[in-house]
């Protein structure tokens, strides 16, 4: 199963270092049956792009929780695509989690297809959706337009090879 798992940049280098993406369990998105029917007509690559928006928004919240922690972190959305055993992944069996699993077992680098990370021209955008987050939470129509600001920003595909040059 292709699952997108919502990263920061330092997580990334973490995982260069230890080898793979963990502890277990990892939340991720994938193309769930329950996605599948809420957006009915999508094809299979539509499908694939709502779960990696998913798994982008996922990506601005722990930037947010970094933040609140005092940890400073490049304000850029990354989320990683893998390739992981159905065996290891369980799908939420909440309709409102549409794309939400839960990846039981950490995941070897080998396993990861591509990354998916900001440009830097979308850092202001996410330093602002990361600064409205809790407000559009409590229902702010205006921090979520803020928020939703960041999601305007395509995330940049890379090959694996090339993750050791987004870290320098």
């Amino acid at each position: 199963m292709r699952v997108y798992l919502p990263c920061t940049l330092p997580a990334l280098a973490r995982a260069v270092t230890t080898g793979e993406l963990g502890p277990a369990p990892l939340t991720g998105f994938a193309v769930t049956p329950a996605l599948v029917e809420w957006y009915v007509s999508g094809d299979t690559e539509e499908l694939e792009y709502v779960a990696l928006m998913e798994a982008a928004r996922a990506s601005l919240r722990m930037l947010a929780a970094d933040k609140a922690d005092g940890f400073a972190a490049p304000a850029r959305r990354v989320v990683v695509a893998a390739e992981v055993p159905d065996a290891t992944t369980l799908v939420s069996p909440d309709l409102d989690d549409r794309g939400r699993v839960r990846v039981l077992e950490s995941v070897p680098l080998a396993k990861l297809a591509s990354v998916h990370i900001d440009d830097l021209s979308a850092q202001e955008d996410v330093t602002a959706a990361i600064i409205a987050l809790p407000a559009a939470d409590e229902g702010d129509d205006d921090a979520q337009f803020t928020v939703d600001g960041a999601d305007a920003h395509e995330l940049l595909w890379y090959a694996t090879q090339e993750i050791p040059d987004l870290l320098t």
